[in-house]
């Protein structure tokens, strides 16, 4: 049984692991899904998934102690996304970032798990600040992190992307 970080009345977080993978490459692949995140990590296959998962993931709770969280949906039981935070060493600041399947959008569930997760930032992991860089396109997003309290301090363009970038005070 894996191990819970974050329940809501929704929703779960845990680790991901490599079982995983079938249920990451869904969002992963969805171009609907990636649209906004100028990340460039192109999947295109389970295999794909699960490099992401163990080469990227895996490795970021092994070295901080955190990372990218599935996100499971407890009426379906199902991982349709993630939620988490990840220490961008570009930019020297801890990143927090979240990708739902489209199936999911609309619901409030982005916000639920992002407010969750900004409550065990603060009880657990002691982390007072966070960053956000979301395409100044991806409306709903925005709306995400303004409702709960992230301030616009910066734009600028990259890789043929606009993005707004956000900061909180925990």
């Amino acid at each position: 049984m894996m191990t819970i970080l974050i329940d809501t009345p929704r929703l779960q977080m845990r680790h991901f692991t490599a079982n995983d993978a079938a249920d990451v490459y869904p969002f992963l692949a969805d171009p609907l899904v990636t649209k906004y995140t100028g990340d460039g990590i192109v999947v295109t296959s389970v295999q794909d998934a699960l490099n992401v998962i163990t080469n990227i993931w895996l490795k970021e709770y092994a070295q901080y102690g955190y990372g990218r969280y599935a996100l499971i949906h407890k009426a379906d039981n199902k991982v349709i996304g993630f939620c988490g935070i990840k220490f961008e060493t570009e930019i020297n600041a801890n990143d927090i970032g979240y990708r739902l399947l489209p199936e999911y959008w609309g619901k409030g569930l982005a916000t639920e798990a992002v407010a969750a997760l900004l409550e065990y930032v603060q009880n657990q992991l002691t982390i007072s600040q966070l960053v956000a860089e979301v395409d100044m396109n991806n409306i709903a997003s925005q709306k995400v992190l303004q409702k709960l309290g992230f301030i616009q301090t910066d734009n600028y363009l990259r890789k043929g992307h606009h993005f707004n970038v956000y900061q909180w005070q925990g």
